[in-house]
């Protein structure tokens, strides 16, 4: 089989996922409480669907957009408790936003144990019925950005796919959980990844790994031969290089094919789709279970019991019994939600799990270094590493003097946010922290733009009705 890359990128000299490599996912015990994030997807806020004091069953649709839309995924309680608060409550993105808190409470006689909805034959029903089912379970991207995957699933008419994409590359160090979504439940990736394709009408796909992985082939396509399912599902092994998970990137790794600036992975003919979320794809038809449950790796030095674990998502680490999850705090010094390249430093461990968040990194002072920026030195490592062959150099110093649109020019837009160009930073410059900042300070002015257009054409039209 060969081996496929993109250009540039980095290879790191230990990707530090031994402490975890090859361990089997462990159950967290039952946490006393959750705090569910109200709002776990990109597109239009939730509301809540219960109050203070409402007894609320494992599984049980907490919160949902007032008028559902395209871009909306309900949240389910992950417990069987008893609301204590609807209150806001710092989240992985170090915002707050409203939150459920849900305190554990025995079951009753006659509750069930979770509430499912009833299985579904997704090779038989509707694509309506599928992607409503999809929806109805919350089903959002699990590899980080939370994108509604109902919605990635129904691409627009003039956009023709051609390709699907299991992503299973994990290209960031220390994680390790799309590994053991691979080894442990395969039938259920092939059996996600057949119902992806039946929706969007898709004849072919690829399971996408970095070579690290290559000794799960055979399993792979083992299941694949079992399943007996319509269509061509292959294997695609990349090299094992960051940011080989990007789905851009791998797009270009197994087919060739780039996304055009500005564009998203349908304009090349392709949906890529984490291999946790087809997995909960295949529960929500098979078992009618909704996303509730989160496989996420615990990891860094500061971790004296780091492993794969499945934890209820609102889950906080310090709830967990410290025979399972030991935390060294007198060694902790920073912590990430996500992995050390492209994750979210939060101030505690007060953060609770959410469905994108593929892994928590506890780290040591000899794991994570603040040093201070020096001056740029033109050396041009960001430029010959950048996977996207942007000029990251450029942007920044469009960003330094306050010209967003030059820094557009240069390709803002089009980065990733991979971190790759501040790893290689000789100087230490923040610069993918910049660019972010940039892209928030663009999408405030489009905001700005767009309110004084608003503004404009209710002024013209309230003078065209005085007029007439």
């Amino acid at each position: 089989m060969s081996v496929s890359t993109f250009k540039r990128g980095l290879r790191f000299p230990s990707t530090r996922k031994d402490a975890t490599e090859g361990k089997p996912v462990d159950l967290t015990p039952p946490p006393k409480q959750v705090i569910i994030p109200i709002n776990q997807h990109l597109g239009a806020p939730n509301q809540s669907l219960v109050k203070v004091g409402d007894r609320v069953i494992r599984g049980q649709r907490i919160a949902d957009a007032a008028s559902p839309g395209p871009m909306t995924a309900p949240v389910h309680a992950s417990i069987t408790g008893i609301v204590k608060k609807i209150e806001p409550h710092t989240q992985s993105n170090n915002s707050d936003g409203p939150c459920i808190v849900i305190e554990a409470a025995p079951l009753e006689e006659g509750d069930p144990d979770t509430v499912l909805m009833p299985p579904l034959d997704a090779f038989s029903c509707t694509k309506e019925e599928a992607l409503k089912r999809i929806r109805d379970a919350g089903i959002v991207g699990m590899g980080g950005a939370g994108f509604p995957t109902h919605v990635k699933l129904n691409p627009p008419p003039n956009k023709h796919i051609d390709f699907i994409i299991a992503d299973g590359a994990e290209c960031e160090p220390y994680l390790t959980t799309d590994e053991a979504v691979l080894t442990e439940k395969p039938h259920l990736l092939v059996k996600g990844l057949a119902i992806v394709m039946k929706i969007t009408g898709v004849n072919r796909a690829i399971i996408g790994m970095e070579d690290n992985k290559a000794k799960l082939i055979p399993m792979i396509e083992r299941e694949v031969r079992l399943g007996e399912y319509p269509g061509d599902i292959q294997v695609g092994l990349c090299k094992t290089r960051y940011p080989q998970g990007g789905e851009k990137l791998l797009i270009t790794a197994l087919t060739g094919r780039e996304v055009p600036s500005g564009g998203l992975p349908a304009d090349a003919g392709c949906i890529v789709q984490n291999v946790g979320t087809l997995v909960a794809i295949a529960e929500a038809f098979t078992l009618g279970k909704p996303l509730i449950d989160r496989d996420l790796t615990v990891s860094g030095n500061a971790c004296k019991t780091p492993r794969n674990i499945r934890a209820p998502i609102g889950t906080l680490i310090p709830d967990l019994p410290p025979e399972f999850i030991d935390v060294d705090y007198s060694k902790l010094k920073r912590i990430l939600f996500g992995g050390p390249m492209m994750g979210s430093s939060v101030p505690n461990l007060l953060i609770p799990i959410q469905k994108n968040t593929s892994g928590i990194v506890l780290m040591t002072a000899e794991e994570t270094a603040a040093v201070a920026e020096g001056p740029c030195i033109r050396c041009g490592r960001c430029l010959r590493n950048c996977s996207c062959r942007l000029s990251p150099v450029i942007m920044n110093m469009a960003l330094e003097a306050g010209d967003l649109d030059e820094a557009v020019k240069a390709g803002l837009m089009d980065c990733i946010e991979c971190g790759s160009c501040t790893y290689m930073c000789p100087a230490r410059i923040k610069l993918v922290q910049r660019f972010r900042v940039g892209k928030g300070r663009l999408r405030a002015r489009q905001q700005a733009q767009q309110a004084q257009q608003a503004q404009k054409a209710a002024a013209e039209q309230k003078k065209a009705q005085a007029h007439t």
